[in-house]
């Protein structure tokens, strides 16, 4: 097999970062067909194409996504041995990116995040989103897996695996009273104020089923789709909150909020939602294959 053109493989690196063949050649000050040879060469080399044209733009394949990252360690290498030579030092990280969706607990992300965090071999990229942005990034290779409170479908257009990482138990919780009295449910929400997730929740729409059979109309104070943004409520409002207890665990552990009642046959589930790909990065697959019990909050 012959050896890879390093020559080759820094015209891709140059064109894979700006995204556009004139602006690289102009740069480089090379003729864009010339430019264009050298990437045909390195597809022909390694057997896969590593660009899609998008009318002006180029945008990387999922080869082009995996020899990207392979040449930003190859450069980063090379920069490190000449630091090393001038007396700096300087290490090669594996690079895993994940995107969260914006209704996601904090504490989960954490929890799930954690090891990866503390390993000084990783550099961990997190970007929020809606599921739909977020979806489109995981298309376009620009993220290696989603993690997010619903699954999502699959078919022949959609090819999304939603691997079911944790369950949690769904409460209402609320500040400590000074009467205790046990909560009657779901009779005590027909007089009793409450923050509720949005109706974009999964747990939301489970909830007012429950209550809705039951005969039960709440009064809604609050209705929010950012789980951050609950937790505040919960703390500072006073009010009946419905909440996974991982959303507002620190606040449980140090008695700001109690447990009032949990909700019977109501859980909120969390997935990590990947893509079908051929090469796929070894981090997502420790994240995958770890034990559950190493993922409790």
């Amino acid at each position: 097999m012959a050896q890879l053109n390093y020559n080759h493989l820094r015209y891709f690196w140059a064109v894979a970062h700006e995204g556009n063949l004139t602006r690289t050649a102009e740069r480089l000050n090379v003729s864009q067909s010339a430019l264009s040879i050298q990437i045909q060469k390195l597809e022909s080399q390694i057997g896969h194409p590593l660009f899609e044209r998008h009318g002006r733009s180029l945008h990387l394949t999922e080869a082009g996504r995996i020899a990207l990252d392979y040449a930003d360690v190859v450069f980063k290498t090379g920069d490190e041995l000449l630091g090393a030579l001038r007396g700096q030092s300087g290490s090669s990280r594996q690079v895993l990116r994940v995107g969260a969706i914006t209704t996601l607990s904090r504490n989960f992300q954490l929890a799930l995040l954690r090891p990866l965090i503390a390993r000084d071999d990783v550099q961990l990229v997190v970007r929020s989103g809606t599921m739909r942005d977020l979806l489109a990034q995981l298309d376009s290779h620009t993220i290696d897996l989603v993690l997010s409170n619903q699954s999502v479908p699959r078919d022949a257009t959609t090819p999304w695996q939603s691997h079911l990482l944790q369950q949690q138990d769904v409460s209402l919780v609320g500040r400590p009273q000074t009467r205790k009295r046990k909560m009657r449910f779901p009779d005590d929400l027909a007089d009793t104020p409450i923050i509720l997730p949005s109706l974009d929740s999964d747990i939301r729409v489970a909830f007012d089923q429950i209550l809705e059979r039951a005969g039960v109309r709440p009064t809604i104070v609050a209705e929010v789709d950012d789980m951050a943004m609950l937790r505040l409520l919960a703390r500072e409002s006073g009010e009946l909150t419905l909440v996974p207890p991982v959303v507002v665990r620190d606040e449980l552990k140090n008695g700001i909020l109690v447990e009032r009642c949990k909700i019977p046959d109501l859980s909120e589930s969390f997935y990590a939602i990947t893509q079908s790909r051929r090469f796929a990065n070894p981090l997502v697959r420790e994240i995958l294959t770890t034990p559950l019990s190493m993922k409790k909050f």
